[in-house]
């Protein structure tokens, strides 16, 4: 029959708990005192005592054989049994016995050499590792590789070259790739405040965070004036930076959302078309030169199109949009669609005109239809190319 009353295996099973939570290992490398680990045993009744005398027996010799603590006894008189005597509390005497009890000595043992290399040469991450013991053990076997790459950028701090270059014996840029979010943590914790870009957060910007070199994103153009080709080149991608120190004739910038209508854009004097990446248009605010150009931006007739021509014009104030108006909208009725209604755009928006505040309140409110979106994309192209040579 099974009962309720406390058995050595729950007495392993909270030093279990102990060790899956970390603060057996935390208290290795802290100060915190976990032992004696004493634990207070579920025990029979009196009236089981009476009732089921030979279960509670057994119970008895159950404690009486337990291995890796010791068990604190209590008398009891029973008017039946009389004179009985009864576990009353179990004690962990040691971490070591801890570890003896759940089979982790040889773990312990090796995350105690781990923290001790750790310490060596960065005594700043006791704490770290106090929190963090068990992280470490998964990761023993990779732990000198991560220790190479403190030591590295302790020594280089920003060292503004990319992850490919770095010179740290047994390490490639795909074991750090794997490991951001660890090597975040130390490195958080090992370099100066001066070497971190703090305002970088999270594994997308972690070159960025320790001063690594990223690929540059590119700017898609395609020059739409043959006059104003490079080396004979039309459609050209080019690094941000690159793009930004262009000198071209252009008097028009065109910015389109779409690759095929980047594509298909038709033939224009003095312009250029843009392939814009959404809201990624802010990267456009670092190229001085479109202040005096002619800048119409040519988006969905959606919340989100609306949306992303506000954030352009955070940087380009004088942008007009193109083709995002009542006219274009309603001219093309048969070919509307829907926006997914969890991601529609609903904040205001400040920077734009009260024709396009109009328009942008009346997808958002469902004046027209419901989640009403008009795809650029499916524009009659007869009427983009009316719209892009009007003055």
């Amino acid at each position: 029959m099974k009962t309720a009353w406390s058995r050595p295996a729950d007495v392993r099973q909270q030093i279990q708990r102990l060790w899956d939570d970390g603060r057996l290992l935390a208290a290795r490398l802290g100060d915190e005192s976990l032992f004696p680990f004493e634990v207070r045993l579920r025990q029979p009744t009196v009236a089981d005592i009476g009732d089921r005398f030979d279960d509670v027996r057994a119970w008895v010799r159950e404690w009486e054989q337990a291995g890796g603590m010791e068990v604190a006894w209590r008398e009891i008189n029973h008017r039946q049994t009389g004179r009985n005597r009864l576990p009353d509390r179990a004690i962990v005497a040691s971490a070591d016995d801890a570890l003896l009890l759940i089979g982790r000595g040889a773990d312990a043992r090796r995350v105690d050499r781990l923290a001790a290399s750790t310490l060596d040469g960065f005594p700043q991450l006791r704490p770290w590792l106090a929190r963090r013991a068990l992280l470490v053990l998964d990761q023993a076997a990779q732990w000198p590789r991560i220790l190479a790459i403190l030591h590295w950028f302790t020594a280089h701090p920003r060292p503004g070259i990319y992850a490919r270059q770095l010179d740290i014996a047994g390490v490639d840029s795909k074991f750090i790739e794997t490991r951001k979010a660890l090597l975040a943590e130390l490195l958080d914790q090992v370099l100066p405040p001066e070497a971190i870009r703090h305002d970088a957060v999270g594994a997308r910007q972690f070159e960025a965070r320790y001063g690594l070199l990223v690929k540059p994103p590119l700017v898609r153009m395609r020059i739409l004036d043959p006059a104003l080709t490079i080396a004979g080149l039309s459609d050209i991608s080019v690094p941000l930076d690159q793009f930004a120190a262009l000198n071209i004739g252009a008097r028009r910038v065109f910015i389109t959302e779409n690759e095929i209508n980047g594509l298909a854009f038709p033939a224009a004097r003095e312009a250029i078309v843009v392939f814009g990446g959404g809201y990624g248009v802010e990267r456009l605010a670092h190229v001085p030169w479109l202040q005096n150009r002619e800048v119409l931006y040519w988006g969905d007739i959606d919340t989100h199109g609306f949306a992303i021509l506000d954030r352009l014009r955070a940087s380009l104030p004088h942008a007009r949009s193109l083709m995002m108006d009542l006219a274009t909208l309603h001219a093309h009725r048969p070919l509307w669609g829907s926006e997914d209604k969890d991601k529609r755009h609903t904040g205001e928006l400040s920077r734009l005109t009260s024709a396009e505040v109009a328009l942008y309140q009346s997808l958002r409110d469902d004046i027209f239809a419901e989640r009403l979106r008009m795809e650029q994309e499916r524009i009659a192209y007869g009427w983009v190319k009316d719209a892009i040579a009007a003055p």
